[in-house]
């Protein structure tokens, strides 16, 4: 089974210094307060969770890079918090509550039985509630390994290093990260990492992502509906939509 060592060897690779390393256990307590509304969400935490740490607090006096704030979100410190999962976890839920618990923008380094995870998700302030913040949507990518010897996540790895980000501020610092973890989604699917800083390449990239999940969702959908259908006229109009949809699935590929 993965274990923390394993999250720290991710951790590593983001370069962060000495000054802003925490290093110290969050309980589960905690975690169900401020992230569990409901009482399968408690068992989730509960049962799901081995042991959860607050490996490093970046902000401007840690890091050098200054805060960030508008109308929409304050970003006054970063934190990497790494989690290591029990067999059986429900890890995709667990990520996305970990990320509503806590109330700072998170790179979020998951283990499980089988690999590494990290995620992030962009925070903003509750438009109903004062003094609350909100997730965006979790990005994610999984499949990592701490002994990784394959060219892309090697060089997913080393793209993460604070010292190859953007230091305008912690908002922007915080999009890079999210930059490099859709970078090595595309990768996935393209063999090629590429990390950039252009905001117009990200954008176009992010589209295709979001659209390379929904098309294949829905070729998936198509895919069983043919499979159960008896008449055979309506077999053959499923699987001329399937046909479309793969074809629109090559010119997402072709954006990454």
């Amino acid at each position: 089974m993965m274990a923390v060592m394993d999250i720290l060897a991710i951790a590593n690779a983001l370069g962060i210094p000495s000054s802003a390393r925490v290093d110290s256990r969050i309980s589960k307590k905690l975690l169900i307060e401020q992230g569990a509304r409901t009482a399968a969400d408690k068992r989730a935490i509960q049962d799901g969770i081995d042991e959860l740490q607050w490996l490093a607090a970046c902000k401007p006096t840690t890091i050098g890079i200054p805060a960030f704030s508008d109308d929409t979100r304050e970003y006054l410190e970063i934190v990497v918090v790494g989690c290591a999962f029990r067999a059986g976890a429900k890890a995709s839920r667990l990520i996305e509550l970990i990320h509503r618990a806590i109330p700072y923008p998170m790179l979020l380094i998951t283990s499980d039985e089988n690999d590494l995870s990290i995620s992030a998700a962009h925070k903003r302030y509750a438009q109903k509630e004062a003094g609350r913040t909100v997730i965006e949507q979790v990005i994610a990518t999984s499949g990592l390994r701490a002994d990784a010897v394959d060219s892309v996540q090697v060089t997913f790895l080393e793209s993460l290093a604070l010292a190859q980000q953007p230091h305008t501020d912690l908002f922007t610092l915080y999009t890079s990260w999210i930059a490099r973890i859709e970078a090595m989604n595309a990768a996935r699917l393209t063999g090629v990492f590429v990390a950039t800083n252009d905001q117009e390449a990200i954008d176009r990239r992010s589209a295709a992502l979001d659209a390379h999940v929904r098309l294949t969702k829905e070729i998936e959908g198509l895919h069983a509906q043919a499979k159960r259908e008896k008449k055979l006229n309506r077999r053959v109009d499923l699987n001329l939509e399937i046909q479309r949809r793969k074809t629109d699935l090559a010119a997402c590929k072709n954006q990454l």
